[in-house]
């Protein structure tokens, strides 16, 4: 019989939390189209405060909000997505690793 060799495992850095990403997509974007915080805030309906929070992944926002603050940005729920979905994107941490492949964090 053959010996059983233990399986190393290699730690992980823990997955970012999709508040994050988000936020940080939408801060990106916002930096793209050149607005301010308190235009964008109240082009979306809501305070400067709460978009500020949104984009450093302090509130975990309604999908109503998302949309709110997407649209006011442009951007389609899908756009936005997609977005975050190629954050995640192995291919985009490690180049070499398997292109198109994703993983979402829960």
């Amino acid at each position: 019989m053959a010996d059983i060799v233990p399986f190393p495992r290699t730690p992980r850095e823990p997955e970012p939390l999709w508040r994050h990403l988000v936020g940080a997509e939408l801060r990106r974007r916002r930096h793209e189209l050149g607005g301010t915080l308190t235009e964008t805030a109240d082009a979306a309906g809501v305070s400067p405060q709460y978009l500020s929070e949104m984009e450093r992944g302090l509130k975990e926002p309604s999908s109503e909000m998302i949309a709110a603050v997407a649209g006011a940005l442009d951007l389609t729920l899908l756009e936005l997505t997609s977005a975050v979905a190629g954050a995640l994107s192995p291919a985009a941490a490690e180049p070499a690793r398997q292109p198109g492949a994703f993983a979402l964090a829960a």
